[in-house]
């Protein structure tokens, strides 16, 4: 497996996405594994399909491989930079930059209702927004409410399951 995730390097993950969903969610970049697999929040523990059900945005509790369902429940999934790296912090500035501008043009070719990016620090930098915090942010995107969430990883020790449940009902509650 380990060969199989150094291959993974650079790879794509496709969008999730379809016209006028409820929440666009936004990752950063796909991990490896995510990456080796070819599904979005792929890795044993990242919690983002159990924060997803604990809010109530499924009526069941999701892996990666269901997430071609998330259109029929008013979600997708894309990301700001859509390339695996090992890790997020390898992303450059201008790469971050530069998936903003794409994300921002898919965002208007598709219309969600939320554009819901996971990660507040690469939020802060791709969005030139170095005062962002978690929660709904005051610019939209031709009329898309953006908010940022924290990053679901397993590794993100600032948030636990809890949190995260928390903060994605308070955006599912204000659909």
């Amino acid at each position: 497996m380990k060969g199989d995730l150094l291959a993974a390097r650079g790879k794509p993950v496709p969008d999730i996405i379809a016209h006028c969903l409820q929440v666009l969610f936004c990752g950063i970049n796909p991990g490896l594994y995510s990456g080796a697999v070819g599904h979005h929040f792929a890795r044993p523990g990242n919690r983002f399909w159990k924060a997803l059900f604990g809010a109530g945005f499924t009526d069941r509790l999701l892996t990666p491989y269901d997430e071609e369902l998330l259109p029929g429940f008013g979600c997708g999934i894309t990301n700001i930079v859509n390339f695996a790296t090992a890790q997020a912090q390898e992303l450059s500035l201008q790469q971050l930059r530069k998936g903003a501008m794409a994300l921002e043009k898919k965002v208007r070719r598709y219309s969600p209702r939320v554009l819901a990016t996971l990660g507040i620090d690469a939020y802060r930098k791709a969005f030139d927004r170095p005062s962002a915090s978690v929660g709904r942010q005051k610019e939209t995107i031709d009329g898309t409410r953006l908010w940022v969430l924290p990053n679901p990883s397993g590794i993100n020790a600032s948030y636990q399951m809890e949190d995260l449940v928390r903060l994605f009902s308070q955006l599912r509650g204000e659909l």
